[in-house]
């Protein structure tokens, strides 16, 4: 079967995007604006296009976290320094990271000026961090602009997974229990960088096994049901996806796009920023395909 264009695109851009995540540049351009550390610079530099936003609104559009890992970064990030300045200090250290790792500009100026306009007309429709990242000015940069749009536009393909899972009666939580079961990351991985207790996690089990989604095992997995509901949340991921904006571009602009970026994607994955296994659930053999 093949993968759809909306995922493939996914898989082209989560990579140039994740650099904000996992560069070594990070924390150190979130401490010199007076954060505590990483994950109060994850949190402030997500968040930072929705406003000086308390921790609620951020729980519910972010979505797998723990309320009290994210009430521990906000608000009081927003104390420390501005919305305005974390979106300047993440374009600015992603920006030099992709230059750094040896993206193509020109190639990245061609890209953006085929996913601008996708951007600008896709629809924000129950999409929050999408709507407030479209906001924002484009950087002059072309390394920098593409790299607002990767961000954009992924957050446009995550707001609709959200509600793709709220569709299916599944929490945040309870996705990544059935994305386990289904192997894309291990159990520790995600449980420790979401913040979950293990009795928060084993009650969502639970709730998913009485729901005949999951197995009763040690090490649950997905049960035929279970299996059939990941895959229609998938598929109605990458559906609203296309419909929702990327269609614009047709899948011949897709595979245009896709073969622009080929070369800044494996520079990427080449350069070892991106863990193997990681909490995006993406696979460097995926992202280089």
């Amino acid at each position: 079967m093949n993968t759809h264009p909306a995922r493939r695109l996914w898989a082209a851009l989560e990579p140039l995007h994740d650099v904000v995540y996992f560069a070594d540049g990070v924390r150190p351009a979130g401490i010199a604006l007076g954060l505590r550390g990483f994950w109060m610079t994850y949190f402030a530099f997500r968040a930072a296009p929705l406003g000086p936003v308390p921790a609620a609104p951020v729980i519910a559009a972010f979505a797998g976290f723990h309320p009290a890992m994210v009430a521990k970064a906000l608000p009081d990030a927003w104390s420390r320094t501005t919305p305005a300045a974390c979106i300047e200090a993440r374009a600015a250290v992603s920006t030099a990271t992709l230059r750094e790792v040896g993206v193509d500009p020109q190639a990245c100026e061609r890209a953006a000026g085929l996913l601008g306009p996708v951007a600008a007309a896709a629809d924000p429709t129950g999409r929050p961090l999408f709507a407030a990242n479209a906001a924002l000015a484009p950087p002059s940069d072309p390394v920098g602009r593409l790299w607002q749009l990767a961000t954009t536009l992924r957050e446009h393909r995550g707001d609709g997974h959200i509600a793709a899972l709220v569709s299916e009666g599944i929490s945040g939580l309870e996705a990544h229990l059935l994305q386990v079961a289904d192997g894309r990351f291990p159990d520790a991985l995600i449980r420790q960088v979401r913040g979950w207790p293990a009795e928060d996690w084993a009650a969502a089990a639970q709730a998913l096994h009485g729901r005949g989604l999951l197995t009763a095992s040690g090490s649950p997995g997905l049960t035929p049901v279970g299996h059939a509901v990941l895959e229609a949340i998938e598929a109605r991921t990458d559906e609203r996806a296309w419909t929702g904006g990327l269609s614009l571009l047709g899948e011949q602009g897709a595979e245009q796009v896709l073969a622009l970026l080929q070369p800044s994607v494996r520079a990427v994955i080449a350069s070892g920023i991106m863990p193997e296994i990681n909490p995006t659930g993406l696979s460097r053999e995926w992202a280089d395909a």
